[in-house]
């Protein structure tokens, strides 16, 4: 059934009003597969360590389209030539950069599917979308892809000081209520300009740049990065794991079609066809909860546990260290669990397992957030400012984690 173009605002918590544009966006908008990030967490499982953080992806996406049209016009306010087409693709490419994220946002690209990043699905995404649409999105697509030749159109979608940063940070920050990672997006987006085809910053911008560069490494640490948001993150992903292995034996785990298909087939990138995709759109955060919900119940010791642990937030144990973690403590653990409950070393592994988390909140080694200096030259942020912190926020830092079951099951 097809709906008239009514709706022109959304009323946003963080912008306010936020205006739809045209009718081809307000139609992208209101597709189906546009539709599904409303049921995508944004933060994955971290409504577990901040009870706010229940924002989805559609929630992020109109935020960032937002703030691209407050990029275009000043830009064009500061002469930048920008064509009416060129804003139309800038728009669409931000408004699906997030599209391809499965359930709980990351779990998936590291459990049931094979190699296949939410960028790749994006992209199938956004090509299906655009036979619909009967090419409307092929410079949108050419924008995503880093392939249109105006650089900095390129840069305003995937870059270090993109407008998907400017929005999840103060975005997330909201949610959270972490107030070390509120950043002043508009501003930084006012004191934006092109030279030679790049982005850059203007010298009054330094101070707001300074502040997202600490910013996304507060929330790193604080959220993103936060030891139980972890815990959470790692048994989601080993749950998926589990049942996709189960299923491969044979054994029946009850579970909605299109989770059940996923489970059962081996996809990867070659194997991610339109028929898959098709399926994929219809795969979201309610399948995997409804999913988690019975599997607690199932025979399968590890199954059950662990889907036991995230409904009822009982967590793994974790311990975070600046050293890699001893093969022997992870052995020891190992081994009361198999003791215990009569497990193999692979069913244990589930429980009792490593790994490391890195941190590095400017990566200039990659790209460069440029400063235009009054003089007319151009510098690198951590050589044009004066704070002596930037250039160690461009330095990785890793801690490593061990996670282990708490005494009692």
């Amino acid at each position: 059934m097809k709906s008239s173009n009514k709706l022109k605002i959304f009323n946003d918590p963080i912008y306010g009003f936020i205006t739809i544009p045209n009718s081809l966006i307000f139609d992208l908008i209101q597709h189906k597969y546009f539709q599904r990030l409303r049921r995508i967490s944004q933060m994955g499982l971290s409504y577990l360590v901040y009870p706010g953080a229940h924002h989805t992806r559609f929630h992020h996406a109109l935020g960032s389209m937002h703030l691209m049209q407050k990029a275009i016009n000043v830009l064009r306010f500061k002469e930048v030539s920008i064509s009416e087409e060129e804003e139309n693709g800038l728009l669409i490419a931000i408004l699906l950069h997030d599209i391809g994220h499965g359930p709980f946002s990351h779990a998936m690209e590291h459990s049931i599917v094979n190699d296949v990043s939410h960028e790749e699905i994006s992209l199938r995404f956004m090509e299906e979308l655009n036979k619909e649409f009967n090419g409307s999105l092929t410079l949108a697509i050419s924008i995503f892809k880093g392939e249109y030749p105006r650089r900095f159109m390129c840069q305003l979608i995937s870059s270090q000081l993109d407008m998907d940063r400017a929005d999840y940070l103060k975005r997330d920050s909201f949610y959270t209520g972490v107030a070390e990672g509120n950043i002043n997006s508009e501003r930084l987006i006012t004191m934006l300009n092109v030279v030679d085809d790049q982005l850059v910053v203007e010298e009054k911008g330094i101070y707001s740049v300074e502040k997202f560069l600490v910013a996304r490494r507060f929330m790193y640490w604080q959220v993103y990065l936060h030891k139980t948001g972890i815990v959470a993150e790692q048994l989601l992903t080993r749950i998926l794991k589990r049942a996709k292995e189960l299923v491969q034996q044979g054994i029946k785990l009850n579970c909605s079609e299109p989770l059940f298909y996923f489970l059962s087939s081996k996809v990867n990138t070659e194997s991610f066809e339109s028929g898959t995709l098709t399926i994929f759109a219809k795969l979201d955060d309610y399948d995997v909860v409804a999913a988690m919900k019975q599997w607690q119940y199932h025979e399968d010791f590890v199954l059950s546990n662990l889907c036991e642990m995230i409904i009822n937030r009982d967590l793994l144990k974790i311990k975070m260290k600046n050293k890699p973690i001893k093969t022997s403590e992870l052995i020891a653990h190992a081994n009361t669990l198999m003791d215990d409950y009569s497990v193999s070393k692979a069913e244990a592994d589930y429980f009792v397992f490593h790994g490391e988390i890195t941190n590095v909140a400017y990566q200039n080694k990659k790209q460069h957030i440029n400063v235009l200096l009054k003089s007319g030259r151009i510098k690198d942020i951590v050589k044009a400012s004066d704070q002596l912190n930037l250039k160690a926020l461009s330095k990785p830092f890793t801690k490593y984690y061990m996670c282990y079951p708490k005494k009692k099951m």
